[in-house]
């Protein structure tokens, strides 16, 4: 079990990731026009997202997905082992993290850069959390969801409050370089969705194009695929058989919640995004 790493007020994962890598991130990292960033909070849907986009960049074709690790495609820019592979690479790069807002390279917010955000129901992504995290040696583990339930509330989880997290982020979302998707609308319409990040990331794909993205990024594919479900990590990291599949549905927090919590967790949510208007929450 591994303590967080905390910076700047934000609790990370402590293994894989380090001060000094942080630290050059956020000041020296320089983020290109054409970078393609995806950027979510932990069990948003991350890397369903990843493996969308990869598709669509070679139209269809599974080859890259099917032999090259998720990590290596879209790398995670505050990881020690993705940082230096994005600082080598050359050409458009895809990049993927979890960074709140104020974390995230300076360079982002005067470049070109295309970033596509993800926010998922937080109940959904609580009760995600919870049974992703108990199962890993990434943090602390929690006892049980109702220890969860009242870290996730005050934000002592991985990468902080999602509440301050999805504000800050959201503060984007009128630029044209930046399109933010929900996890419920990806469920919903797959393909309305999968065409509105080709028309972002400037890719015309034809039908049959499409319909080969959509085979091979649906959650039963990105389950059997080695390459994608992360069943080759480092023992070390997980016990009792890391799962980073489980459902891939929406909802499934009311089976977990009590009326209790999801009155409390109604509270706080109001309170927290007051301003914001509805039509931005779609599981509301």
């Amino acid at each position: 079990m591994s303590d967080y790493l905390w910076f700047e007020g934000v609790p990370l994962p402590g293994v894989g990731i380090e001060k000094k890598i942080l630290e050059e991130i956020s000041h020296k990292f320089v983020v290109r026009d054409e970078d393609t960033i995806i950027l979510t909070y932990p069990k948003s849907g991350t890397n369903w997202l990843i493996e969308i986009v990869c598709l669509i960049h070679t139209k269809g074709n599974p080859k890259w997905i099917q032999s090259v690790p998720i990590w290596e495609r879209s790398p995670w820019v505050e990881t020690k082992i993705g940082y230096p592979i994005l600082t080598n690479q050359e050409g458009p790069r895809l990049i993927s993290s979890h960074l709140p807002f104020h974390l995230f390279p300076k360079s982002f917010f005067s470049s070109k850069a295309k970033m596509i955000y993800v926010i998922r129901n937080p109940r959904d992504v609580l009760v995600s959390g919870y049974f992703f995290f108990h199962k890993t040696n990434l943090v602390k583990n929690p006892g049980s969801l109702l220890e969860y339930f009242e870290w996730f509330l005050k934000g002592n989880v991985l990468f902080g409050s999602w509440f301050e997290h999805t504000r800050a982020w959201l503060s984007m979302r009128k630029r044209d370089n930046f399109l933010l998707l929900s996890y419920e609308d990806l469920k919903q319409d797959t393909r309305g969705t999968i065409e509105k990040i080709c028309d972002f990331l400037g890719k015309k794909l034809e039908k049959d194009e499409l319909d080969l993205v959509l085979k091979y990024s649906s959650f039963q594919f990105m389950k059997e695929n080695k390459m994608s479900n992360f069943s080759t990590i480092s023992e070390d990291l997980i016990n009792n058989g890391l799962k980073l599949m489980r459902k891939g549905t929406t909802g499934d927090w009311k089976n977990h919640f009590t009326v209790a919590q999801a009155e409390a967790f109604d509270k706080v949510f109001q309170e927290k995004m007051i301003g914001f208007p509805p039509e931005l929450f779609p599981w509301q």
